[in-house]
């Protein structure tokens, strides 16, 4: 009578014991995958097990279409970025002409914007909101902009194109926004890590493609860019590459192209729109989406 009693303690405190693993696997598993936390190493915003970067710089160019870069013997050093990172091969503006796009790419709306028309004044969140509202910094760097701050529609160049354009600049329009985010790129800084965690830079009309050539652009990105370039691969930054629209199509298909850590090179071939770049960029960097970012998902194949 001792012997079976004993016996049964013994299996009712086995089964007991596996009921309390059983319990305690249930509490990190989700349908049978890991639930990432917010916020931790690996995890982006805790919504695709996306990586952390320390810093983000994104150069938009002007109104060329992917054929007219991919492959381009005058821009060989876009050429070569792209077979070192990953070069979306379906990339597409939202709109023509110019301004509605880096709206787009910045808030996440076009705000029904159809023209480059001058000035425009916005509210409501958007890309430099949102990092501050995590605790994270903001700066768009224009070529040939003034001075901090600027609100002037243009600034330089001659009677038949400005150097520096508004249209090309959307946090100006938002009157909310510090004039500290608003800076000639003369103080884009040579000590990388004082970049902020997301860095615009607007090249001027010349250097972007709008009035110059390709191979003023591509050399300019090289001036200008490389050794940015080559140090975020090993500093957990990116550097993103990407065109406002394409020259006036209806397909409005433009290249985009992401170098730096965490990268698996190659070519991708699904729909990227400047609501997906913004989206991966907030999701990147652990903010709520903007506008209409937020109906699409972060780009979540490339990472390393």
């Amino acid at each position: 009578m001792q012997r079976y009693t004993h016996n049964r303690r013994e299996i009712t405190l086995i089964f007991a014991l596996i009921w309390l693993l059983a319990a305690c696997g249930n509490t990190s598993t989700s349908g049978g995958t890991t639930t990432p936390v917010a916020g931790a190493p690996g995890s982006g915003d805790g919504t695709g097990g996306l990586p952390q970067f320390a810093h983000i710089v994104v150069v938009i160019e002007e109104n060329h279409s992917a054929s007219a870069i991919y492959g381009n013997g005058d821009a060989p050093y876009i050429n070569q970025l792209a077979g070192q990172g990953a070069t979306f091969t379906d990339a597409h503006g939202v709109a023509h002409p110019s301004e509605p796009n880096y709206l787009a790419l910045f808030a996440g709306t076009t705000f029904g914007l159809t023209s480059d028309a001058c000035p425009q004044h916005y509210s409501g969140a958007n890309l430099a909101s949102g990092l501050n509202a995590v605790g994270k910094s903001f700066i768009g760097y224009s070529e040939n902009l003034p001075s901090m701050g600027f609100t002037g529609c243009s600034a330089g160049g001659n009677f038949f194109v400005a150097d520096y354009a508004r249209k090309h600049n959307p946090w100006v329009d938002f009157a909310a926004l510090p004039a500290s985010i608003n800076q000639p790129f003369s103080q884009f800084p040579s000590d990388f890590t004082r970049l902020p965690a997301v860095a615009y830079v607007i090249p001027n009309q010349q250097n972007d493609m709008h009035s110059g050539s390709v191979a003023t652009g591509d050399q300019w990105l090289r001036t200008h860019l490389d050794a940015y370039a080559r140090w975020a691969a090993q500093h957990d930054s990116l550097l993103l590459i990407t065109w406002d629209e394409d020259d006036g199509s209806a397909a409005n298909q433009i290249p985009t192209i992401v170098v730096g850590a965490h990268i698996r090179p190659g070519q991708y071939g699904e729909l990227v729109t400047h609501y997906t770049v913004l989206r991966t960029i907030e999701a990147l960097m652990g903010v709520l989406p903007s506008g209409s970012a937020a109906s699409v998902q972060p780009i979540s194949d490339i990472w390393q």
